[in-house]
């Protein structure tokens, strides 16, 4: 095969493809969730160690946090007087040595054996004349090398090591460059918006020359993910779309041309836009489903009253819900605001048109009241109910 390979072709290939990987490091992995080549590329590192930027033992200065690099020298244990375990490590890097303290955590004797290259983050302090760090974050780096260092998820009880992790996830995208990833965002959007390809960002995100460099990557791959979802509500939406079916709502009664004639100002062009979208949904004979989205002001009440009006005036009813008693409360009295005035137009009534029925149901509407709008929700006599989780109750 020589097309390029896809995250889906990663996802194929077992982790045991890779050299390393036996039956014991399989069961590690599987442990944390990795069981392919996918899962593996796509982890990422919770952060890197900027070596052109490591303090080293020399410069620190007693209560301030700093960032070191450092070889352990020698690891003890011991039992205090209150039955308390406290580690202690020494560590050193060329330009002197330190001690680290860790309390409560005797497991650290296993993990840091002497030879052990480590990053240390913490604050120091002087003890006896000399520096020392007392339960500072530990990430395990063996002998990675490079100006940025990647530092990944780490498990003491699968007994993965970072550097473990940096060497399968280089071994496979090494083994992806013949055939080169696959990118499925065209290179002409890829330069509109200023977005690096795929197989530049999984390589950079994990072997990045500079910390630009994994920013760039971290943008793009975070594009990706938002990709994937965003296609799958859409695959989604579609299957409904087929599936579903709807009200094909009339569009072509009076009842919305009447509230829009009864506004005081015209609708704004984003308003007109989006109200022929959703009359395009409404007419259509599947289930709508959509967003709409707007700043405080920009006028997305008058769109849903538009929206549950082109209901009505087919014969249906229209609910709009809100989180809050006092939001419902709120909605209810600026909807009867709007549509003051505004009647239905009814064959069936003797004058032409009959009132517009608007209510609000609520955990406050109780009594005589409730069960009036509860029964004119039932007989359809009530048009637009507004009210919270109520309604769907």
């Amino acid at each position: 095969m020589s097309a390029p390979i896809t995250l889906r072709d990663l996802s194929e290939i077992p982790v045991e493809r890779l050299r390393g990987v036996g039956p014991k490091k399989q069961a590690s992995l599987a442990n944390v969730g990795i069981t392919d080549l996918f899962d593996l590329v796509t982890t990422y590192p919770r952060r890197w160690v900027d070596r052109t930027n490591e303090a080293r033992i020399a410069d620190l200065v007693p209560g301030e946090e700093a960032l070191v690099l450092v070889t352990v020298r020698r690891v003890t244990k011991r039992t205090t007087r209150n039955r308390r375990t406290m580690v202690n490590v020494n560590v050193g890097d060329g330009s002197g040595r330190m001690d680290i303290v860790f309390f409560n955590q005797p497991w650290r004797e296993r993990q840091l054996s002497e030879g052990l290259n480590i990053a240390l983050f913490g604050k120091a302090d002087t003890y006896r004349g000399g520096l020392q760090m007392s339960n500072p974050v530990v990430d395990l780096i063996g002998d990675r090398t490079g100006r940025i260092v990647p530092i990944y998820p780490q498990s003491e009880k699968a007994q993965i090591n970072t550097w473990e992790m940096a060497a399968w996830i280089e071994e496979a995208l090494r083994r992806c460059e013949e055939r080169g990833i696959a990118d499925p965002v065209p290179g002409a959007v890829l330069g509109e918006l200023s977005m690096i390809d795929r197989a530049t960002a999984l390589r950079t995100i994990h072997l990045p020359d500079d910390i630009r460099q994994k920013e760039l990557a971290r943008r793009r791959l975070a594009f990706d993910e938002l990709l994937r979802v965003q296609l799958l509500l859409v695959a989604r939406k579609r299957t409904l779309e087929r599936e579903q079916r709807g009200i094909a709502h009339a569009l072509d009664g009076e009842l919305v041309d009447r509230f829009r004639n009864s506004l005081p100002y015209p609708l704004t062009g984003a308003q007109e836009r989006v109200i022929a979208e959703i009359d395009a949904d409404l007419g259509a004979g599947h289930p709508m489903h959509r967003l709409l989205q707007g700043d405080v002001g920009a006028g997305k009440t008058v769109v849903a009253v538009a929206t549950m009006l082109a209901a009505v005036q087919g014969g249906h009813q229209g609910a709009l819900m809100a989180p809050t008693e006092v939001l419902a409360e709120q909605h209810a009295a600026g909807v009867r605001d709007l549509l003051g005035g505004i009647v239905v137009p009814d064959d069936a009534n003797l004058f032409g048109d009959r009132p517009l029925r608007v209510e609000l149901l609520t955990n406050r509407v109780t009594g005589p009241e409730r069960r009036d709008v509860l029964a004119g929700l039932a007989d359809g006599s009530v048009d637009l109910v507004i009210g919270t989780h109520a309604l769907i109750q």
